[in-house]
């Protein structure tokens, strides 16, 4: 449901091992749909295996766009998706980064392990100094990231960041809080 204004591409960060709940892939699946639905380009870390497969075969299957950018040494420790509308490869792991949060309007999480919490950080650290005011909003599916807000609650408490900091993302319980969510936060100024 789109309200006049145009969220062109999304930065997708989530987990890509497949020994996860099912329910996990079929979020990412359901998100992928949403973005196609909705026009908007999925950009991800260019994989093919869980929810990061999930959700970019979702968004090719109804029709989306999908960019992946890949470093070639990840081959290594996951494949990298052959049939994508654009895959760009890069050298490492931090022109990954940059050049995803380049592509993008805003950034959604999705469940996933460490990688996932790296690049959630980095951009949230980013956000704080300055460097973008994109939404980033993290999809608590059944709870995900009830331990991330309890965590960073702490973080704040303890005086390690400022209040404020908790305004630089937002936590929803449900994918269909995402777009709008995403929507009124770009386009409020």
């Amino acid at each position: 449901m789109n309200h006049g204004h145009k969220i062109k591409s999304l930065c997708v960060f989530c987990g890509a091992s497949n020994a996860v709940d099912q329910k996990y892939i079929k979020g990412a699946e359901e998100f992928g749909r949403m973005l196609a639905e909705n026009d908007i380009r999925l950009v991800y870390g260019g994989g093919d295996s869980g929810l990061m497969g999930a959700v970019a075969n979702s968004v090719m299957t109804a029709g989306g766009k999908v960019t992946g950018v890949f470093p070639a040494f990840l081959n290594r420790f996951e494949s990298e998706h052959k049939s994508l509308t654009e895959m760009i490869l890069v050298d490492d792991m931090h022109t990954r980064k940059w050049r995803m949060f380049q592509e993008s309007d805003g950034f959604v999480i999705l469940p996933g392990g460490f990688g996932t919490m790296d690049e959630t950080f980095e951009i949230i650290t980013w956000k704080l100094l300055g460097v973008h005011n994109k939404p980033v909003v993290l999809y608590s599916q059944d709870g995900y990231y009830d331990d991330w807000v309890h965590m960073t609650s702490n973080i704040i408490a303890k005086g390690f960041a400022r209040k404020q900091s908790a305004d630089l993302y937002r936590v929803v319980p449900k994918l269909s809080d995402i777009i709008p969510l995403i929507e009124k936060e770009m386009f409020v100024a």
